[in-house]
């Protein structure tokens, strides 16, 4: 890894799901600034409309093709639409890159959740991701494309905080399957990264502060969020790099380390010392965490009656 080639994008196609805002938005920037052929989808035709023209901006030289899609990525026919729409403009050819930013969570507890919005969260969360990565390098090997995938994952994937019920899950499970792919798409040459990026100050982060439940805020006080434009460069340089893993900032390279089972390692002895380090003051976190947890048992059960999930406590 230390002595691999690094990857430009210059001329080649990447392929953005939920490139309309946030961190899908910034990305976009990088890389026609890099000389990408960029091709963004999401649903919202107005803001796609005014990213792309931000996206614009950023463009290297006239020869370049940035164009957006309007379209829904949860379900498997859905996201074989937009990829079909997209390729279209390509000659039928496969995108050289797929960045799977498409997603967001509804924080609250898990008994305020109804059984359709658990559901709802893996959509969002999960298949938004997997139906694209899916479709795609199932095209890349039909075309004998070596290209790469790229799932975009959380810090609360490699860890958990309360509050996060239908989010959490979905994003462990992106770390598991990234897992996979990256040994099993060695067969046809195809790259498999993860981002596990921290909290981003995204519109989406302004819309999941309306439901985030009042402990969950009181665990999240000590975050030193990223801007999207930070997010996007580091997951940028982390896929330039070759990286399989990459993280924000320095809390989720710990739990990276604690965490890392039989992914590849980076450097071997600062790996080795950051499990360590880990293995020292990730219990004495929980431990912390949990200790909040009983102190706000009885405000929180009081939450719920005012709130009529619970009808007696």
């Amino acid at each position: 890894m230390l002595w691999s080639t690094k990857w430009n994008p210059a001329e080649q196609h990447c392929y953005v799901t939920g490139g309309s805002s946030g961190l899908g938005l910034e990305l976009s920037k990088v890389l026609a600034s890099r000389g990408a052929h960029v091709s963004i989808v999401a649903r919202d035709e107005k803001k796609l409309a005014s990213a792309i023209q931000e996206i614009e901006k950023c463009r290297r030289d006239s020869k370049q093709i940035i164009q957006s899609f309007s379209h829904s990525l949860l379900t498997a026919a859905e996201s074989k639409a937009a990829l079909d729409d997209v390729v279209a403009t390509h000659h039928g050819s496969a995108p050289d890159v797929v960045f799977l930013c498409a997603g967001k969570s509804k924080p609250r507890f898990f008994l305020e959740y109804t059984p359709e919005e658990l559901s709802e969260g893996m959509d969002d969360a999960y298949w938004a991701q997997v139906w694209t990565a899916h479709a795609a390098t199932r095209l890349m090997v039909e075309q004998d494309r070596r290209g790469k995938i790229v799932f975009v994952s959380s810090t609360l994937g490699l860890m958990t905080v309360p509050g996060y019920a239908s989010y959490v899950p979905a994003k462990h499970a992106l770390r598991g399957l990234a897992d996979m792919l990256r040994t099993e798409l060695i067969l046809y040459g195809i790259d498999v990264h993860i981002f596990f990026p921290p909290t981003m100050l995204t519109p989406g982060y302004e819309t999941e502060n309306k439901t985030k439940p009042k402990i969950t805020l009181k665990i999240e006080e000590g975050d030193s969020p990223l801007t999207a434009e930070q997010a996007a460069e580091i997951l940028f340089k982390g896929v330039s790099n070759n990286q399989f893993q990459i993280t924000g900032n320095f809390i989720t390279e710990l739990f990276r380390a604690s965490s890392r089972e039989a992914s590849p390692r980076r450097i071997w002895f600062l790996d080795g010392f950051l499990g360590f380090l880990a293995y020292v003051s990730v219990p004495i976190w929980a431990r912390s965490v949990d200790k909040l947890m009983y102190e706000h048992r009885k405000d929180h059960l009081q939450f719920l009656l005012d709130q009529g999930v619970l009808k007696s406590a």
